[in-house]
């Protein structure tokens, strides 16, 4: 945790702001390390470091929920499979009566170098099949979203690239960018969006 999180988290004392944070992939083991997964890796990295675990499962999602830099929070891991993520995300908007301002989405992007983590308050899909479940179940696009660079190979199959696993050099890459992402949520939750793309996009 970081010291501006940890500040926040002792003084804040309006805890009513809650907020939903969405990590992408395919449910499953076959799935857990492949690149497509990012998001879940990403999400179950916040959740380790501030002690919340995924045990429960409604809206069609693994859910964590706790508090965060002093803002409760859920934690999502949509179980519909990545072409269908918005009917998930949809249902955890429509139930927590959610300001888009409050959702961020967590995911892979192959159009970033490996590594590379971006914020931004809005935006399209980007050819992401997930985040155009999303827009679509939504029908809005103004919501943050946290991009983890992946790459693309110069060989590989985009479609095949992404289903399959990390390598070791890839993961070494990716190991610091995971502590880097779970600090840019972090200050999105005490800070906001604009906050965490200042601090991080640099």
């Amino acid at each position: 945790m970081n010291e501006t999180c940890r500040e926040l988290d002792s003084a804040r004392s309006d805890r009513n702001s809650m907020r939903v944070i969405v990590g992408l992939g395919n449910p499953g083991p076959r799935h857990a390390h492949t690149r497509h997964n990012a998001g879940f890796q990403c999400l179950e990295r916040l959740a380790q470091a501030h002690g919340l675990r995924f045990e429960a499962t409604r809206f069609d999602s693994s859910l964590a929920s706790g508090q965060i830099c002093g803002i409760r929070v859920v934690l999502a891991k949509p179980l519909t499979y990545m072409n269908l993520c918005g009917r998930a995300v949809a249902a955890l908007v429509r139930y927590h009566c959610l300001d888009l301002g409050r959702l961020l989405i967590v995911y892979d992007d192959l159009d970033l170098p490996l590594g590379l983590i971006r914020l931004r308050a809005s935006g399209g899909s980007g050819g992401h099949k997930g985040m155009r479940s999303i827009i679509q179940s939504l029908s809005a696009s103004d919501f943050p979203r946290l991009r983890m660079g992946i790459g693309r190979s110069p060989v590989e199959d985009p479609s095949d690239y992404v289903l399959n696993e990390f390598t070791e050099d890839e993961r070494a890459i990716m190991a610091p960018a995971y502590a880097r992402a779970v600090e840019a949520m972090e200050c999105y939750l005490g800070q906001g969006i604009e906050a965490a793309m200042n601090e991080f996009n640099g």
